[in-house]
């Protein structure tokens, strides 16, 4: 009678200390990015409220523009992990290098493509007058780091498929310290303001790109994968991630309305709504952390062929991603008299904020579910169920954000309605997850 709950202990505190083991350095790694653009938002936040706004717009244009293709990552780390559970070392790092060719080539086509639409697209998403050649300015000087931004993807997703978060971190942490550091220097000590913070990160993210690629590289040699390109295997990694790349549009989709929204409201509501989006971002990326580990974990055990224990892996991390998003509620009610400060000294900013964050910190539990469940799901391949599951999010989410304006509704009306959005998406993944309908094993699904 007592064997059942001991080797039920036994499996909870193994998966405990393999999810730690993955998702505590990959924190770090997943935050780099949001942190990148917090510490561009505190320094260009003192620059004045204009300056700010344009930040606001052109990040979200640029992050809109990498984040589409983060199936460079999430696809590259389950089909990777699949063959090393299955003992292909080989096979997994090739498949690996057919996403980092990809990565560069779908680079080079967006900076031809961003360069000359900076200014249509600024206008376009609704820049007020003062705040739109800040973020022109912004958008096209950042628009060359983008190449390096989606290979630092594609090789990330190599290293977690090998169950290896450790290095991500170390890079992660050079990167965040190299790019304060320039950004500072530039910005004030160079004085070339808002430009100045667009070119201290693109710095920063090609010294990133090329820490990667020396490990990714050395580690193809001593497995004796090659470094050529393929054709085949580039464009299978391509299909792969067509129904992720839906699934990131349909996501990409909502943030950009949000922000959008925001934007027709007027300047100190999109220069607090880009504060709470850059603290909203870090908060997912920290839940994801969880969500890395289990698309490491997943992927391993059904390329095992061990259904049962991804089973196991993926109830423990839905426990660990309600606690977590709890414990991240409290820490940004808690911490807000500490961090709002940083980010501006405007009254009307700041009180548009506060309620804001509140919302958003009250929903920090359903998201730590939310995003353990899309990994999930993405380790086990899922990407077909992962497209259709967003798109009925984004077609709930939608009416939802473009009646707060109509109503007279304000910021935090708008974060009402991202709460909405969160809650409709632990509907659609928490019924896949019970389907078991996810679980198909194998060296490939």
């Amino acid at each position: 009678m007592t064997q059942a709950p001991e080797r039920a202990r036994a499996t909870a505190r193994r998966h405990d200390r393999e999810i730690v083991a993955l998702a505590v350095p990959a924190f770090g790694a997943l935050v780099a990015e949001p942190l990148f653009l917090m510490a561009d938002s505190a320094i260009v936040g003192h620059l004045g409220t204009p300056q700010l706004a344009g930040l606001g717009i052109a990040a979200a244009l640029l992050t809109t523009a990498v984040s589409v293709f983060v199936f460079l990552a999430y696809a590259t780390t389950a089909a990777v992990s699949r063959r090393v559970g299955a003992g292909d070392l080989r096979a997994a790092i090739r498949q690996g290098m057919d996403g980092i060719w990809l990565a560069a080539l779908l680079g080079a086509a967006l900076v031809a493509a961003v360069l000359p639409t900076a200014p249509a697209v600024v206008e376009l998403f609704g820049a007020s007058p003062t705040a739109a050649p800040y973020a022109t300015t912004y958008l096209r000087v950042s628009a060359l780091g983008i190449p390096a931004m989606l290979i630092v993807l594609a090789a990330t997703g190599v290293l977690r498929g090998l169950q290896d978060t450790r290095t991500p971190l170390a890079v992660a942490i050079g990167g965040f310290a190299l790019n304060g550091a320039l950004n500072a220097g530039l910005v004030y000590g160079a004085g070339l303001g808002i430009a100045g913070s667009a070119w201290g990160t693109v710095i920063a993210q090609w010294a990133m790109t090329a820490a990667y690629l020396v490990v990714v590289l050395r580690g193809a040699r001593r497995h004796g994968a090659s470094l050529r390109p393929d054709a085949a295997g580039i464009r299978a990694c391509a299909q792969a991630g067509v129904p992720l790349l839906v699934r990131t549009l349909s996501l990409r989709a909502v943030l950009m309305i949000a922000t959008a929204v925001a934007a027709r409201l007027g300047d100190a509501q999109i220069a607090a709504h880009q504060i709470v989006l850059t603290l909203w971002t870090l908060l997912a990326f920290a839940l994801d952390a969880i969500a890395i580990a289990g698309q490491a974990i997943i992927g391993r055990c059904l390329g095992a062929g061990d259904a049962e224990g991804a089973r196991a892996a993926c109830r423990r991390m839905v426990q660990w991603g309600v606690v977590s998003g709890a414990v991240l509620g409290v820490l940004v009610v808690v911490s807000r008299p500490l961090f709002i400060p940083l980010f501006t000294s405007d009254g009307t900013v700041r009180d548009t904020l506060l309620p804001a964050l509140l919302v958003v910190a009250l929903s920090q539990p359903v998201a730590g579910v939310v995003f353990v469940l899309d990994g999930v799901l993405m380790g086990a391949g899922d990407g077909a169920y992962l497209a259709r599951a967003m798109l009925l999010v984004l077609a709930v989410f939608a009416p939802a954000a473009l009646l707060v304006p109509v109503l007279g509704g304000g910021l935090t009306a708008l974060w009402w309605a991202m709460t909405l959005m969160m809650a409709a998406r632990l509907a659609t993944l928490w019924m896949r997850a019970r389907s078991g309908r996810w679980i198909v094993t194998g060296a490939t699904r």
